[in-house]
């Protein structure tokens, strides 16, 4: 590694418009955003994901050393790991191999206190809507329809349910002194309305204007209560002060990678910050970003809500797939991966097949990236590559896990010739005024492959109240199926989508269905990644 600031320099950013967390991380202050549209942005996506492992982040760090290996100045944007993952399932998301950003452990663990602001602030808004209940309840807060949660950046199912007690609140009507109780739960952080908001936001008008519109709770007489009404929004915007500004640091072969907000994208919307997206824009000519999970949640988040609301078009996207996923697909175990299984990998492919359909309907090139590792068997790689070729699909070889930069130039060189073409009209997959029922069952047709839609009497309860808001819909669901079942990994017969409740982000302008049996706060598995340092 080299001090950030010798990277940073090379975009023509001094010290004096960074604030370092030591030699390797640094925030940048605010700088003019204006020339990000005359730039290329490629998206990385990917198959569903299985215990195998794709390499989606590998992928999208080993693509901006290969850009910049081919003479292209290449900046990445990514999301910021939660603490969940890394104490959880996945671990760390700072790639692999040859192709990561460092200091790994600095970016894992607290990096430059984002998260935890993110966490304060939104427990901040929790703390004043109970102490306005507490001093006499001038708001009018009705407790049993207090819909704002707390939240925390680690694993906890025990705190799904949790009852709120205030004891001796001040009755405003006798002035005496009472015990009141609700019901409440927490989520985890990166799942929050707070960090939509500050991933969504253009600018800090634009957060501001939208913390204010968060729904927190309704009155007695049903009335909503804004966080506004608690009169907070300054402090909340004061504790985000130097959260928003992107955080910078560099890939191993010493290239720019901006590291920013870290929504979940099967409980949330997946993408870093627009702010950090656009600054990368504004420093590099090209600009390589993923979106969390696959194509049916991450993608369809990042074209239909990130792109519409900050004005983005992608000239490309990278699909990654690899053949020992595939085989997971094709309802291979993992011991028995290194075996050859050709018709278990043509089955599998079904799954990528799904996923080149999805972007092909949002109208974007693309590429598909046959990410090869240590257990890829040649016989393999060449039955996906024959199938590739007889559907006449774009696709690349990619060794960026074993060779870096080099190993990627080939997928670098892909990229570039699709962003050679005139930039294609992105098409979503929904109008955000079309009723809330329309634009669910078109997500689920068109990005999952569902016959249809059932809704609990709830969920339907819950239509005809959101059905005639012009927001986006941000779909939670499991990223193991394509359906909601993440049991039902090899879809083989016609399934439909669940939806046993809905949520509005009135802030962040979209709607949330819940699918299946999905949570906005994470278990931990029986072994859990932090049974392993």
């Amino acid at each position: 590694m080299i001090d950030i600031s010798e990277v940073l320099k090379k975009f023509n950013i001094s010290i004096d418009d960074t604030i370092l967390y030591g030699k390797y991380m640094a925030k940048i202050k605010p700088i003019s955003l204006d020339n990000y549209a005359k730039k290329k942005l490629i998206l990385v996506t990917a198959i569903s994901p299985t215990p195998a492992g794709e390499g989606k982040t590998t992928t999208t760090i080993g693509l901006v050393d290969g850009l910049n290996k081919i003479g292209k100045k290449a900046v990445g944007a990514l999301r910021e790991p939660s603490m969940g993952p890394v104490f959880g399932v996945k671990g760390g998301a700072n790639g692999g191999g040859k192709s990561q950003i460092v200091p790994k452990d600095e970016i894992n663990f607290h990096f430059t206190g984002d998260m935890h602001a993110i966490t304060a602030a939104n427990n901040l808004i929790s703390a004043c809507l109970d102490n306005n209940i507490y001093w006499g309840n001038s708001l009018n807060i009705n407790p049993d329809k207090i819909v704002w949660k707390r939240v925390l950046d680690v694993n906890d199912r025990s705190l799904r349910e949790v009852e709120i007690v205030i004891k001796n609140s001040v009755n405003k009507k006798t002035g005496e002194q009472t015990t009141i109780k609700y019901k409440s739960g927490f989520d985890i952080t990166v799942a929050s309305e707070i960090m939509a908001i500050f991933c969504l936001s253009n600018d800090l008008n634009e957060m501001r204007e939208r913390i204010n519109n968060i729904i927190v709770a309704y009155s007695y007489d049903n009335k909503a209560i804004y966080v506004k009404d608690l009169e907070i929004t300054n402090a909340i915007m004061k504790i985000l002060e130097y959260a928003v500004m992107p955080n910078t640091v560099q890939t191993l072969e010493e290239n720019l990678c901006i590291v920013h907000g870290g929504p979940f994208a099967n409980i949330a919307h997946g993408c870093n910050s627009v702010i950090g997206t656009k600054t990368a824009l504004s420093l590099g000519d090209y600009v390589v970003t993923e979106a969390g999970f696959a194509s049916d949640l991450g993608a369809e988040k990042f074209l239909d809500i990130v792109c519409d609301n900050a004005k983005l078009n992608p000239n490309a996207v990278v699909i990654v797939a690899s053949t020992r996923s595939l085989k997971m697909h094709g309802n291979v175990e993992k011991d028995n991966l290194k075996e050859e299984n050709i018709p278990a990998l043509n089955d599998g492919i079904k799954n990528l097949e799904q996923h080149i359909n999805n972007i092909k309907a949002f109208g974007l090139p693309f590429v598909v990236c046959i990410n090869q590792m240590d257990i890829s068997l040649p016989s393999e790689i060449a039955a996906l590559e024959q199938w590739l070729k007889e559907n006449n699909y774009q696709y690349a070889k990619n060794e960026g896990f074993e060779k870096g930069g080099e190993g990627s130039v080939e997928l670098a060189e892909k990229i570039v010739e699709l962003c050679s073409q005139p930039t294609p009209v992105l098409k979503p997959v929904y109008d955000k005024n079309e009723s809330l029922k329309n634009k669910i069952e078109k997500i689920c047709s068109r990005c999952y492959g569902a016959s249809g839609v059932e809704y609990s009497s709830l969920a339907e309860e819950k239509t005809k109240m959101f059905n005639k808001l012009p927001y986006y819909v941000c779909m939670a669901k499991t990223p193991i199926s394509l359906t909601d079942d993440e049991k039902i990994v090899m879809v083989k017969e016609p399934f439909k989508i669940h939806i046993r409740d809905i949520v509005i982000a009135n802030g962040a302008t979209f709607i949330i269905p819940l699918t299946g049996n999905i949570f906005r706060m994470p278990g931990l598995p029986k072994i859990p990644e932090a049974n392993k340092f």
